[in-house]
C-alpha cells in the first residue's frame, strides 16, 4: 500500500507520520471547537459586541510567541521533541480542562479568557516550533514539504467539522461543554505520540549547547536576504490580515446578525479553501517565491471581494478563497524557509518565524478590533486585503532586487 502513496499524500508512506496525522487530527477538530466558542463567549456572553475585546485575547494569546522567542526556538533545537510535546500537549489539555469547568460553573469573567488565553499562548510558543520541527523527524527531507502541507490540511479539515459542531454544542449545551471536549481531544494526540516507534524516527542533528546559541538564530536570518523578505511578507498578513476570528464574527454579529449556527457555518465555508490551498502546496515537490506572491495578492483580492458582500451566502463563498489564498501563503513560508536552513538552526528559525507570523498580532488585532469597532466590519477586511496586496508587492521587490541570485529553496541539498 506504501508504494502507492505517492505525490500529494507522500508522507503517509511512513508509519509514524501516519500515526501522528491521526491524533493531531482529532485533536485539530477540539482545537477549533474551542476557537469558536471562546470568540462567541467574548463576543455574545461577556461583552456586547465588542470586537476589541475579542483582538484583546488575539493579543494575549499570540504575543507569548514573541516575547519567549529566544527560549521557545532554543528549546525545539536542544531538547527531545517528542518529550516536550508531551508536556506541552498534556498542558494545553488541562488550560482548557480549567477554562470548561470555570465556564459551566457560570463564574466564567472577561478577566478569566484573558489569562486563559496569555497561558495558552506561552504553552503554545513552546509547542508549535518543537511541533512544526517535528515532521522532519517522522518522514526524513525529502517528504518534508508535502509533510507540513498535509498538516495544515489536517488542521483545516478539522476547521471544517469543529467550527460547525461548535456551533451546534453552543445552541444545545453551552459555551463550557465544548472547552471541555477540546480538553478530552488531546488524549488523542498524547496517545499517538506515546504509540510512536523510535527505531524508524529519522536522525537528527542537534547543536551542542553554547551561551551563544540564543542569539546564533537571529544571527542567521540577519544575514540572509531570502528569508528577510519573506518574513516580512508574513509579518504584514500574520499582523494586519489572518485576523479571522475578528473578521468573521462581526460580520456575522453585526453585519448579517447570524446566531451561533450561522457562525459556525460561516468559519467552516472559509475551511473549504483552507482545505484546497493547503492540497496546492502538498502537491508541489518544492515551493515557490512565485506562489508566495501570488498567494499573497490572491489573499488581498480575497478579502477586498468578501468585505463587499450583501449577503452571508456570498459572504461565506468569498471566505473560500480567502482561506485558500491564505493556506498557500502560511504553508509556503514555512516550508521554504525549513527547506533553505541548516537542520541544527531550523528550531530558532521556525521559532522567529512563528514569532513575526503571530507574535504581531498584538499589534494588529486590537487595531484591527478598533476598525471595526470604529468604522464597522467590512473597513477590518479591508485592512486585510491591504496588508495582502503590501505583502505581494514585497515578494514582487525582493524578486527584482534579488534576479541574479538562486533562491535556496529552488535548489536541491546538494546545490546549497
Amino acid at each position: 500500500m506504501n508504494d502507492r502513496l505517492t505525490g500529494t499524500f507522500s508522507s503517509l508512506r511512513s508509519a509514524n507520520y501516519r500515526i501522528w496525522a491521526g491524533g493531531a487530527l482529532v485533536s485539530n477538530i477540539g482545537t477549533w471547537m474551542q476557537r469558536t466558542a471562546q470568540d462567541w463567549l467574548v463576543l455574545t456572553q461577556l461583552t456586547h459586541q465588542n470586537a476589541t475585546s475579542v483582538g484583546v485575547v488575539m493579543a494575549l494569546q499570540y504575543g507569548p510567541h514573541f516575547l519567549l522567542l529566544p527560549l521557545t526556538g532554543f528549546a525545539a533545537d536542544h531538547f527531545e521533541r517528542r518529550r516536550l510535546l508531551l508536556l506541552t500537549q498534556a498542558a494545553l489539555g488541562l488550560l482548557a480542562l480549567g477554562l470548561g469547568l470555570v465556564t459551566i460553573a457560570g463564574a466564567v469573567r472577561l478577566w478569566h479568557v484573558y489569562l486563559f488565553a496569555f497561558l495558552l499562548g506561552c504553552v503554545t510558543a513552546f509547542d508549535s516550533p518543537a511541533r512544526q520541527t517535528f515532521v522532519v523527524e517522522l518522514v526524513g527531507e525529502r517528504d518534508l514539504a508535502n509533510a507540513v502541507a498535509l498538516n495544515s490540511t489536517s488542521f483545516n479539515a478539522a476547521r471544517l467539522i469543529g467550527p460547525a459542531l461548535a456551533g451546534v454544542l453552543i445552541a444545545a449545551l453551552g459555551t463550557g461543554w465544548v472547552f471541555l471536549l477540546n480538553a478530552a481531544s488531546f488524549l488523542a494526540v498524547l496517545c499517538s505520540l506515546g504509540l510512536l516507534r523510535p527505531g524508524r524516527m529519522q536522525p537528527r542533528e542537534r547543536e551542542i549547547y553554547s551561551p551563544s546559541s540564543f542569539a546564533a538564530g537571529f544571527r542567521y536570518v540577519w544575514h540572509r536576504a531570502d528569508l528577510k523578505a519573506v518574513l516580512l511578507m508574513l509579518f504584514l498578513i500574520g499582523t494586519f490580515g489572518i485576523n479571522f476570528p475578528i473578521f468573521i464574527s462581526t460580520m456575522a454579529v453585526s453585519v448579517f446578525h447570524l446566531g451561533a449556527g450561522g457562525y459556525g457555518f460561516l468559519a467552516s465555508t472559509m475551511a473549504v479553501g483552507t482545505v484546497a490551498g493547503a492540497l496546492c502546496v502538498a502537491g508541489q515537490a518544492r515551493p515557490r517565491m512565485g506562489l508566495l506572491i501570488t498567494s499573497a495578492a490572491g489573499f488581498g483580492i480575497g478579502c477586498a471581494i468578501a468585505a463587499s458582500m450583501p449577503d452571508y451566502r456570498l459572504f461565506g463563498a468569498s471566505l473560500v478563497l480567502v482561506g485558500a489564498a491564505a493556506l498557500a501563503f502560511t504553508n509556503s513560508t514555512s516550508s521554504m524557509m525549513q527547506l533553505a536552513t541548516l537542520p541544527v538552526m531550523r528550531g530558532r528559525v521556525m521559532a522567529i518565524r512563528l514569532a513575526v507570523a503571530l507574535g504581531g498580532t498584538p499589534l494588529g488585532a486590537p487595531i484591527v478590533g478598533w476598525v471595526a469597532d470604529r468604522f464597522g466590519p467590512r473597513w477590518a477586511l479591508g485592512v486585510g486585503a491591504a496588508s495582502g496586496i503590501a505583502a505581494a508587492l514585497v515578494g514582487l521587490l525582493s524578486l527584482r532586487t534579488c534576479a541574479r541570485c538562486s533562491w535556496p529553496w529552488s535548489r536541491s541539498r546538494r546545490d546549497r
